[in-house]
């Protein structure tokens, strides 16, 4: 594994992994950064993933050359990388019935039933989280369902639709603009601070490599409605 050490601004420097999408590179990246987490070089404040970079911010006049650093992490990013041996799995419940299903049929020239059959027999891979709090990205998606992202977004997408963008599929948390092609929706909350200051847990449902499968399901009851008698 090769990596590339370049400064990124008076008091950063970005580690460049492998082509973007590599699941080696993915995997190094998130074992660089729990080393990093364990061993931080002096006057490291913060550590930011990418698909297959890492941004490492220090603090004013402690930001090392990058020849220098980058002989320590080429060094820490031989370790084996085992952590993801035993990624966890998420089942998402979907229904497909998304504004843009019809338009994603069109565009990539397959029936609407075969592009949810194709999306949900894939098992996913958290790349990272980003765009919003908590919006996964998520690698896998078969290329017969790649199309671009909506030539203008949208001001408001629901929170728990599921789209595709490009080479990814993700899962809006929160009501937030998108230009990503909406398919389904699910009522798996991804995004619970509340919970998360009321008993110190994790505000996130989903962190990056976990696996993903989307499940279909018939329809999902409102949660504000009472459950059937």
């Amino acid at each position: 594994m090769s990596l590339r050490v370049d400064p990124f601004g008076p008091n950063a420097v970005l580690v460049r992994f492998a082509a973007r999408g590599e699941l080696d590179a993915f995997t190094r990246c998130q074992a660089l950064l729990r080393y990093l987490e364990q061993h931080p070089p002096v006057g490291l404040i913060e550590s930011t993933p990418g698909m297959t970079t890492l941004l490492l911010e220090f603090e004013p006049g402690h930001c090392p050359q990058p020849e220098f650093l980058g002989a320590i992490l080429a060094d820490a990013a031989r370790l084996d990388p085992d952590p993801l041996a035993q990624p966890r799995t998420v089942e998402v419940p979907v229904v497909y019935d998304g504004q843009d299903l019809d338009a994603v049929a069109a565009r990539t020239g397959l029936p609407v039933s075969r592009c949810v059959e194709l999306h949900a027999a894939v098992t996913y891979r958290v790349q990272i989280l980003g765009f919003c709090p908590g919006f996964p990205y998520l690698s896998g998606l078969d290329r017969r369902l790649h199309v671009p992202r909506l030539d203008t977004p949208r001001t408001r997408v629901p929170a728990g639709s599921v789209a595709i963008g490009g080479e990814h599929t993700g899962i809006y948390p929160v009501s937030t603009a998108g230009g990503w092609n909406l398919i389904g929706r699910t009522d798996l909350r991804l995004l619970d601070p509340e919970a998360a200051l009321a008993d110190r847990r994790d505000a996130f449902t989903l962190h990056p490599g976990d696996l993903v499968r989307f499940v279909p399901v018939r329809h999902l009851r409102d949660q504000s409605a009472p459950p059937p008698s």
